[in-house]
């Protein structure tokens, strides 16, 4: 007679109970290793209440709106999408629509030539697992005019946003065991994305923390500190840059960049280059540099592996349910990058749709098309209110008491330090939580405005920050500031 375990039968009855093969005890660790902030359990209360309001049953909470301040989701903070790339979409989507003389004459020559690349000239036809040539094509001529240097259809892979590409290179990168596994630097604080993967993927996250007293900056003696620390873990392979930083809204100079470029040869590191909001630069000292470009001028520019990511969700485009991105992967061996290739076949090809909208905004329309006068008026008033509000931000938070922050130079998002009183820290560690947890928590039940704890991007021992986006409208911004600025003060006294 067979004898079955119990774990490895589907169901077993036992009296009336059916056990299942997997529960919390018997699953994939690594799954619950993973850790998003941004979509935590403060997200899941506000989505609480904004459906307690919209059902009509909000009578006992002590706000009438939740603002959503927690994540870079553009149009869901009501910015509006750029017409351009809707016209050219829509045409793509619905072809007829061309012969009703509704788009401008550019709209339809470009919506046709996107189509011409698609397999039965539509896009619902799957592409390469790459992306259409036609796409890449236009990925390149942009690389190409960005940087002076040339570009390669065959270095293009396009994704399902910049997230799902960078996930594939991290576990590819990824082998080992004990002080050979790769280690994976990323700052801190840090994007969830990088953690969560790293924890998903099994390799061994090695932090390096950005100098916040000096405007969140990336020290390369704080990289050799932690290089060095994690030797006896792990092999540092892989060296995560953000620029410009989330969530720290960090820009990188030339210089800085530079010298991270030959920390990675001098360490023998891949370079991943995560610039998703190089569109997003809001101090006029500052302007973005790509490390392609940095690295091409370099002396290592044959030597250092570099995977450089965009994506149409952030900068002036705000199309983050499109799912638009692409990764350039500069010297890389030509069998990994194969490989690489092959995990991407796995799932066949990343959404058309975003395919086509990065095609569309790596080739704009310029001066002299019917198209261009709209496109660089929504352009410009989307990037000038983002700067506006970066300000506001910055402003009301730095009249704050107990509260330190620094200039919003560039992303979406702002990133200050609280000085919680003690009374409150003793509180929060009493109830098992963050004391930035708590603080936010409080924060979402008094006034329905909803930002991530620091604890959830990683911060320094002892200190105490939360994560908000720029991204409310002007007139909501300002409600938004004047209810936080409030609720400050009334914790402040609580807790003193």
């Amino acid at each position: 007679m067979l004898s079955v375990s119990r774990r490895c039968v589907t169901r077993v009855l036992a009296g009336s109970r059916a056990m299942t093969v997997l529960t919390i005890d018997h699953m994939n660790p690594r799954v619950k290793e993973v850790q998003y902030a941004v979509r935590g359990p403060i997200v899941q209360r506000a989505n609480q209440y904004e459906a307690q309001l919209f059902e009509g049953k909000g009578e006992g909470l002590p706000f009438n709106e939740v603002i959503k301040a927690n994540i870079g989701d553009c149009q869901a903070m009501e910015q509006k999408p750029i017409t351009y790339i809707r016209q050219v979409l829509a045409a793509c989507m619905m072809p007829s629509l061309m012969e009703q003389n509704l788009f401008p004459a550019d709209v339809c020559f470009k919506a046709r030539k996107i189509l011409s690349g698609c397999p039965g000239g539509s896009m619902g036809s799957y592409s390469d697992s790459t992306g259409h040539m036609v796409f890449r094509k236009d990925v390149v001529n942009f690389i190409e005019r960005r940087d002076g240097f040339p570009s390669c259809v065959d270095k293009i892979i396009m994704s399902n946003g910049a997230s799902e590409i960078i996930k594939l290179t991290l576990l590819t990168a990824t082998f080992g065991s004990g002080q050979e596994l790769t280690g994976v630097m990323i700052p801190i604080p840090q994007y969830p994305l990088y953690s969560a993967t790293i924890s998903e993927v099994g390799a061994k996250q090695v932090n390096y923390y950005l100098d916040e007293a000096n405007g969140w900056s990336l020290s390369i003696e704080e990289l050799e500190k932690q290089y060095n620390a994690a030797l006896n873990n792990c092999t540092p392979r892989v060296l995560c840059v953000l620029n410009p930083g989330n969530p720290t809204g960090q820009v990188l100079s030339r210089d800085n960049i530079d010298a991270v470029i030959k920390f990675a040869h001098d360490k023998n590191m891949i370079l991943l280059a995560d610039e998703v909001y190089q569109d997003n630069i809001w101090s006029k000292e500052l302007y973005f540099c790509s490390f392609k470009k940095a690295l091409m001028e370099s002396p290592y520019a044959e030597k250092v592996e570099l995977a450089s990511f965009h994506s149409m969700s952030k900068g002036f485009m705000g199309e983050c349910g499109i799912r638009g991105g692409y990764g350039e992967f500069i010297n890389f061996d030509p069998d990994v990058l194969a490989e690489l290739k092959k995990l991407k076949s796995a799932q066949l090809c990343s959404a058309i749709s975003g395919q086509a909208a990065i095609s569309i905004i790596t080739d704009p329309p310029v001066e002299g098309r019917p198209s261009y006068p709209l496109f660089k008026q929504e352009k410009e008033a989307v990037l000038s209110s983002l700067h506006r509000k970066a300000d506001k931000v910055y402003d009301t938070f730095k009249r704050m008491p107990a509260i330190t922050v620094n200039p919003v130079l560039g992303a979406m998002y702002c990133f200050p330090k609280i000085d919680i009183p003690q009374k409150a820290i003793d509180t929060a560690r009493m109830m098992g939580k963050e004391p930035d947890l708590m603080y936010v928590e409080q924060l979402l039940d008094e006034t329905g405005i909803c930002v991530v704890p620091g604890s959830g991007f990683g911060q320094l021992p002892g200190t105490f920050h939360f994560r908000t986006t720029i991204l409310p409208p002007e007139e909501k911004m300002d409600r938004m500031m004047q209810k936080f600025s409030e609720f400050h003060l009334k914790f402040l006294e609580k807790y003193s």
